[in-house]
């Protein structure tokens, strides 16, 4: 009794928090005649603001023979510009008492500094001279090129199991730019030309290729003027930028293949072929796949680690990509468990989710994980600044950082089952054994 009166009032107290985060994200956002468009939200919360801009290029806008140029434009945009020295970059930021930082992707970059809402100015000022003045010269580019093969070396050659998304990636993909990874290629670095790299720069970092998000502690009409102060004479972008409008065909049967890395377990790694972000078959699988590896109590790790202990660690995810992605799969074998054995458990799993519906009770479990997923994604101004600049770049619709939920919410227990029967099957996946290199025959 007093076991059951203590789980109420767990669930009761998560639920009041949840619904008292869900008000609704008020934003405004319009265009500077240079095609920048803004986003910004008002948040008198804590004294500090998110200034953030987002460049629709990620790794698929690369030229096949020049992998890499997205993200290796991520750190050779830190090198300074015409009014900041180079290296001095973070030098402003940690002294107006900041952070800041960015990421690359498969489809966009972002760039974003957490500062003192004082210092909004700083952060306005060193973001429109990233976008119009970068230096794109020879002495960044060979001192980046070499931070590069230092950050492929430290998370792909050398970590263990590092290698798994380029390599799945690749088998799954055989024309889509997805196929190549995002750090891309070394050779292609070394082989490109400072006009390469100008090029890129001036295709890509342009205003009327950016989204600039600002979130926090700001006065809209102030920030307003100010915006148009530091970004409004930039140029447009004369080039037309590339798209790929490259469909990739369906994968045609299961491939298998073997890969010997640097580690000590030997893993299962599954990726199956999914449909873009933003649809609804997306979302079911989404939910399909909290469903199957959420947390100790999720069906693989409940099945595959406690039951079965066939596994010392399991996993389902789909990747959120702007075009038809994949979802990934993965167990990491216990000791003395073979990959056949593994690999036959984890798909028992996977046919089970596809002959029998979810119980109501699993069912309304897997909802109140989407719904607290989604809030505590969007808890912070730096979260809301990126998912404003997200749903605007990917799905042209920033108030879905409002409504996006309720595309979770109407999937059904049978829209999970079916996207389960239609993508996790054998025809639709690229299934790797990772073992360890010494096990290689020579």
């Amino acid at each position: 009794m007093l076991k059951n009166l203590i789980t109420f009032c767990a669930m009761f107290f998560v639920l009041s928090n949840l619904s008292a985060q869900m008000n609704k994200i008020e934003y405004i956002d319009y265009k500077l005649d240079n095609g920048l468009h803004v986003i910004l939200h008002e948040d008198h919360s804590t004294p500090n603001v998110v200034v953030s801009v987002m460049y629709h290029v990620g790794s698929k806008n690369e030229n096949p023979n020049r992998t890499g140029f997205a993200h290796f434009f991520e750190h050779l945009l830190f090198e300074g510009s015409k009014y900041i020295k180079r290296g001095e970059f973070d030098d402003y930021i940690s002294r107006a008492g900041g952070t800041n930082n960015a990421n690359t992707s498969n489809d966009r970059t972002f760039y974003y500094d957490l500062l003192p809402s004082n210092h909004l100015a700083t952060g306005l000022w060193l973001e429109s001279e990233r976008m119009l003045h970068a230096k794109v010269e020879k002495v960044g580019i060979e001192t980046q090129r070499q931070v590069v093969k230092e950050e492929r070396r430290q998370r792909i050659d050398n970590r263990p199991y590092g290698s798994v998304l380029e390599e799945s990636m690749k088998r799954a993909f055989k024309v889509h730019p997805y196929r190549w990874s995002v750090i891309g290629s070394m050779d292609h670095l070394d082989a490109a030309t400072d006009e390469d790299y100008v090029g890129f720069y001036k295709e890509f970092y342009v205003p009327n290729n950016a989204v600039l998000s600002i979130a926090g502690d700001i006065n809209v009409e102030e920030t307003k003027a100010m915006i148009q102060q530091y970004f409004g004479s930039i140029p447009r972008g004369t080039k037309e930028i590339y798209r790929p409008e490259i469909v990739e065909p369906p994968l045609g049967g299961e491939i298998k293949d073997t890969i010997y890395d640097n580690i000590q377990l030997p893993a299962v790694v599954q990726t199956y072929r999914i449909p873009a972000q933003g649809t609804p078959d997306y979302y079911a699988l989404s939910m399909l796949s909290t469903l199957l590896s959420d947390g100790e109590s999720s069906r693989l790790y409940k099945s595959l680690v406690d039951e079965q202990q066939k596994a010392v660690f399991v996993g389902s995810f789909p990747f959120s990509l702007e075009d038809p992605g994949v979802n990934l799969a993965f167990g990491i074998a216990n000791q003395g468990v073979s990959l056949g054995d593994l690999e036959v458990a984890m798909n028992a799993e996977f046919i089970k989710v596809q002959n029998e519906l979810i119980g109501e009770r699993e069912f309304q479990k897997l909802r109140n994980q989407v719904e607290a997923s989604f809030v505590t994604s969007n808890s912070t101004i730096a979260g809301i600044a990126e998912s404003l600049a997200d749903y605007y770049m990917y799905l042209g619709d920033s108030n879905l950082i409002n409504t996006e939920l309720d595309r979770f919410l109407k999937v059904t227990r049978e829209d999970i089952q079916r996207v389960a029967q239609k993508y996790l099957v054998p025809e639709n996946r690229v299934v790797l054994h990772y073992l360890p290199k010494v096990s290689k025959k020579p």
